[in-house]
């Protein structure tokens, strides 16, 4: 196995369990969605997926995405965002820039135009700070389609923005008059 195909499969343990399922391998994630490294080895271990401190470094440090991120001692990790159960990232309201983007596929654009960008199942809406970002989280759901969010004024309307470690920002929802197309 080639070192990108383990960080690849590295990245996909720990979203798995960082952000949908924890208790799967006895972990609790802390208040902000944190768990400490320790505990996150020693259960990877002891689930068959030997992991070690320099593997899981390597793919917070070198994952496009910047999926994951440690606490200021490096002793906590978490899941930037993304989280299918129920967590309080501990994230600041912030007012965010004039536009934001959102990539999706081509099939989902009547739907998004009538209904608004929803959370579904996810804590929030992610939403990109630039076009091509926006563009490749699209192009993983087919022919990519990228929204402009006027982002400035859903906020001066009384919207919640968050932005993430990795520069995603969140939101709730986006309402379809908040929406573009191009």
């Amino acid at each position: 196995m080639t070192q990108n195909s383990q960080l690849i499969k590295i990245s996909k343990f720990l979203s798995y369990h960082l952000r949908h399922n924890p208790g799967e391998i006895g972990l609790e994630l802390e208040p902000g969605g944190w768990i400490a490294v320790e505990a996150l080895l020693a259960a990877a271990q002891a689930h068959q997926f030997p992991l070690t401190r320099s593997q899981l470094n390597l793919v917070v440090e070198t994952s496009n995405k910047q999926r994951f991120s440690f606490d200021s001692t490096g002793t906590r990790i978490r899941a930037n965002q993304g989280h299918s159960i129920p967590i309080d990232l501990q994230l600041e309201p912030r007012c965010p820039p004039d536009i934001l983007y959102h990539g999706t596929g081509h099939q989902a654009v009547e739907s998004i135009l009538a209904q608004g960008l929803q959370k579904r199942a996810r804590h929030h809406v992610h939403l990109s700070p630039d076009i091509d970002t926006a563009r490749e989280v699209g192009m993983r759901h087919g022919k990519p389609v990228v929204f402009t969010i006027k982002a400035a004024k859903m906020h001066q309307s009384g919207h919640l923005f968050y932005c993430s470690d990795n520069g995603v920002w969140l939101v709730d929802e986006v309402p379809p008059e908040y929406l573009g197309l191009g």
